[in-house]
């Protein structure tokens, strides 16, 4: 039976401590190079909060289960800024290209649950709504409306799902 520990570590930067280090010592594996493969698998994470899941088995084989950050998490890195507005609506932080909406869905693709780019990037658009993001300088939610009008088919024509 194997054993399983999950984590929220910070991208490339896992350390021996809390939480990992406690819960990874008592089923007699090297620590060390289980955060070092931690921070190689996430290091292009630098900066987020990255969920992990390492995965003892009984011959002291380890596994590790890399997710993604937050949609909301990898919003604030396109657009290099700490946090989403206080008061969306009134107050914008910032504004992602449909590219930018695109790339952030295909990061997330393996965990959202839209079978197409279309969709990925609806959601993606949904979670900017609370966020104060605009998208190509409009409210998400005309965005929304936008792709489902073949607004931006051309420029998402060159983006692979």
């Amino acid at each position: 039976m194997a054993s399983v520990v999950e984590a929220l570590v910070p991208g490339g930067k896992a350390n021996p401590g809390p939480p990992l280090g406690p819960a990874l010592g008592p089923l007699g594996v090297n620590i060390k190079d289980v955060i070092e493969k931690i921070n190689e698998k996430t290091k292009d994470y630098n900066g987020m909060q990255v969920p992990v899941k390492v995965i003892v088995n009984d011959d002291k084989s380890v596994e590790i289960e890399v997710g993604t950050p937050p949609t909301s998490a990898l919003i604030l890195k396109e657009l290099n800024i700490e946090k989403g507005s206080g008061e969306s609506g009134t107050v914008v932080v910032g504004n992602l290209e449909i590219a930018q909406v695109a790339k952030i869905a295909r990061m997330k693709k393996d965990d959202i649950l839209s079978y197409s780019l279309k969709a990925a990037i609806k959601e993606v658009m949904g979670t900017c709504v609370p966020m104060g993001v605009t998208i190509e300088d409009l409210d998400p939610r005309e965005c929304q409306k936008a792709v489902d009008e073949g607004k931006f088919d051309e420029s998402l024509a060159a983006e692979a799902w």
